[in-house]
């Protein structure tokens, strides 16, 4: 699961130096979705975190400072987001349809990250799925696959 994590965001874009970037960076988008499924529900797990932080870590070759401006970019991003049309049109037009769906179970994974799915997620991950041009139908498969692969139960 974690090496399908890694393969989807490398093959994003590593677009400029981490210095200079910007929520139109496919890396940063990606990010701030990501950051952002995490803390709808109001609670940011630690399990989720270590999630994130390792997934980009590991897909960009980050670390230290790099790591943490990729992440305070995707933090700043998404706080300043007043919609998430801002990060999946910046995927939508760097991803195809294969990894679009991939974010999406990446998405699902980040949720299941501490064994549980809130109410909020669900939207969340539903409504970035609708922008990105992902089928209910992909959705629904990508979730019951990483609900058998985290041994939680298939409510959808």
């Amino acid at each position: 699961m974690f090496e399908r994590i890694l393969s989807f965001l490398k093959d994003l874009p590593e677009g400029g130096e981490s210095q200079g970037l910007t929520s139109d960076e496919p890396r940063v988008a990606a990010t701030a979705l990501l950051i952002h499924v995490m803390g709808v529900d109001g609670v940011r797990d630690q399990a989720e975190q270590v999630r994130l932080k390792e997934a980009v870590s590991n897909a960009y070759h980050v670390a230290g400072e790099d790591l943490q401006a990729l992440l305070k970019a995707g933090e700043d991003a998404e706080a300043e987001a007043v919609d998430l049309y801002v990060f999946t049109s910046v995927l939508k037009n760097n991803l195809d349809e294969n990894a679009r769906a991939e974010f999406i179970r990446l998405m699902w994974e980040i949720v299941y990250a501490d064994g549980e799915v809130h109410e909020l997620e669900d939207n969340v991950v539903w409504r970035v799925a609708e922008l990105l041009g992902v089928s209910t139908r992909t959705r629904v498969l990508m979730r019951q696959a990483v609900q058998r692969e985290e041994g939680q139960e298939e409510n959808e």
